[in-house]
């Protein structure tokens, strides 16, 4: 407000985040910040896996994460809250944001429930839609907190935001189980490769949104500086032209500020100079030659009698007496694996007709003096009384010894999922008249143990997991608790074939990726039509088959022993301190706040100028 007696509003009343006095509305209409939002929601979805092979911006490869097109996006919702007025909107902007950004995301969900569920397209729309907008709402009220909360050092804002939005991907990874998929992080397995086995995706996405922030604040001030030059700014006061006041310690703070900014972006930029500095403590565990089978059964045919079941009994036992013919050659692999319910039913309602077959091939793969041949299959297990796991079964040459015709199931290792996936694999509580809208096979599955052994084989110790329990890295590290008995070989059995050919394969890769880094193993997935791939300890793919393709991937990876920065910390407190980094850092915001909303701000103070 001004008067004939100049600015009545002292600099302390200013908005910290706008520099605006209360009321006063920023520049823009709210149509013009309802567009950035969606805007930037659409490249943060993007980022994850750039989802249009036909085109891509320069620099940017169809299927692979973006890293910098992940920190522009962030840069505009900054951007959009630094010129919201009231905090409510505020909150819209964060919302419109994270909705277009979820949904973009997420939208092969439809697939599962349309294409393959029979659900009406408008209620599978309307589905995505409300679970992208529930999901929503954590980052609308982190935006919301920001504009609220902010505090006056331009600094302190940047970690203010990068805290309030890591803690909502924090809640929204553990929120009804949690669904993590599609975090800020995993846009930048490329970018920050040598961050991951430090900090892990969280703390990735936490110096992503410190960048974003410091790019909103940039690309303003420059703007400012070169408008400065043409009009210098200058305040009249007593007749007399003289230059803004600052104070010494917001100086400080801002070259102390800018130089961790600068700090931080040349550890990205120069990241490739330190990628396997993480991994120094780790160390090799020797070849394992692997086959890595994907079906390609039709998911609409999968789980039929007549079609799909009939194709996996048959193809997948195939190239399991194919790799046991090799294995008495010296050319075949130590570990065959099929994906997950590569075996569509339950043991018991396969006979011996089926079984022994398979057994013989096993058994025959190990002359006097060799273990043979190894297979890790997905498999259904259980029964009516005792409850139903989605499982792997390891079998190997001397468990099948000595069966005389019986069935010897108790001997072979055995992993069952743990994070079960909702209304797939379990139906929450108020919502079995929606899973009664699809025909697809759902159940209510039994939930494995958190930490399971992993399976000793050929001098490796291999620990499967199944479907998306690949996107917890916190429950993976459990495992690593014990550096002596850690897996030093991860593999992912995986059925995306509810999905189609859609991004959904290429955001899942992403993902096993960031494991195979935060963890320092190599990732072996075998998926029913991909990404079937072998990832090395460092995160890069060394093969990949096609999607939608029935074949193999013979591959050789190497295991690794010891544990990375991440795995260390990561398997006792799971992801504790970025709970409590980030919660201090909400504490400090509000401490420095109030502290500042007592202290009175000299005129003309630097951080009490109207920013940009």
């Amino acid at each position: 407000m001004r008067s004939l007696f100049g600015n009545l509003h002292t600099p302390s009343s200013l908005s910290p985040l706008t520099g605006l006095p209360p009321g006063r509305p920023a520049r823009g209409s709210g149509v013009f910040w309802f567009l950035v939002c969606v805007l930037g929601g659409a490249l943060q979805a993007a980022s994850l896996a750039w989802p249009w092979p036909a085109w891509a911006p320069p620099g940017v490869v169809a299927g692979a994460p973006s890293g910098w097109l992940q920190i522009v996006s962030l840069a505009l919702l900054v951007f959009a809250l630094r010129h919201a007025h009231r905090n409510g909107q505020g909150f819209w902007r964060g919302w419109v944001f994270a909705w277009v950004w979820l949904a973009g995301s997420l939208w092969w969900l439809y697939v599962s429930m349309h294409t393959y569920g029979g659900l009406a397209s408008w209620m599978a729309v309307l589905a995505v839609a409300a679970l992208s907008g529930a999901l929503a709402l954590f980052y609308g009220l982190a935006a919301w907190a920001l504009c609220a909360w902010a505090p006056r050092p331009r600094w302190l804002q940047a970690l203010l935001f990068a805290a309030l939005w890591t803690l909502a991907e924090l809640v929204r990874g553990r929120w009804l189980t949690g669904l993590p998929w599609g975090a800020g992080g995993y846009a930048q397995a490329d970018l920050m490769a040598a961050w991951a086995p430090w900090v892990g995706v969280y703390g990735m996405g936490l110096i992503a949104a410190l960048l974003a922030y410091a790019l909103a604040l940039l690309v303003p001030a420059v703007w400012g500086g070169l408008l400065r030059r043409l009009l210098p700014q200058v305040r009249r006061i007593g007749g007399r032209l003289q230059a803004p006041v600052r104070h010494w310690t917001a100086t400080l703070g801002q070259v102390g500020a800018g130089a961790v900014a600068l700090a931080l972006l040349l550890s990205v930029v120069l990241g490739e100079h330190w990628r396997d500095a993480g991994l120094r403590g780790t160390g090799d565990a020797g070849p394992l030659r692997v086959w890595l089978l994907q079906g390609n059964i039709p998911q609409n045919e999968k789980f039929e009698t007549g079609t799909g079941v009939a194709a996996a009994l048959s193809w997948y036992p195939a190239q399991i007496a194919e790799a046991a013919r090799a294995k008495l050659t010296g050319a075949g692999p130590d570990l065959v694996v099929a994906p997950e319910t590569a075996v569509p039913v339950l043991p018991q309602q396969l006979g011996p007709e089926f079984w022994e077959p398979l057994f013989g091939v096993i058994e025959s793969s190990a002359p006097v003096g060799s273990p043979g041949l190894g297979v890790m299959v997905g498999i259904p297990l259980g029964s009516m009384e005792s409850g139903y796991t989605n499982s792997a079964w390891g079998l190997s040459a001397d468990m099948l010894k000595g069966r005389d015709g019986g069935f010897p199931g108790e001997r072979f290792y055995r992993y069952s999922k743990h994070h079960l996936v909702p209304f797939g694999e379990f139906i929450p509580p108020l919502f079995r008249w929606f899973t009664d809208l699809m025909h697809i096979p759902l159940g209510d599955f039994a939930r494995g143990e958190l930490a399971q052994p992993g399976w000793d084989w050929a001098s490796q110790r291999v620990a499967p997991n199944i479907c998306y329990e690949d996107l917890f890295g916190e429950e993976l590290a459990v495992s690593f608790r014990d550096p002596a008995v850690a897996p030093t070989v991860l593999v992912n059995l995986s059925n995306i074939g509810w999905f189609g050919d859609t991004v959904a394969i290429d955001q899942h890769l992403q993902i096993s990726r960031l494991r195979a880094m935060e963890l320092g193993r190599p990732m072996l997935r075998a998926t029913n039509t991909g990404a079937t791939a072998a990832i090395d300890h460092r995160g890069v793919v060394t093969e990949r088959l096609p999607r939608l393709v029935r074949d193999r991937l013979e591959v050789s990876v190497r295991g690794r022993t010891g544990l990375t920065p991440y795995a260390a910390w990561a398997s006792r407190w799971g992801q504790g301190p970025v709970w409590g980094l980030c919660l201090a850092v909400v504490a400090l915001a509000l401490l420095v706040r109030r502290v500042g909303a007592r202290r009175p701000v000299r005129a003309g103070g630097g951080d009490a100028q109207a920013g940009p």
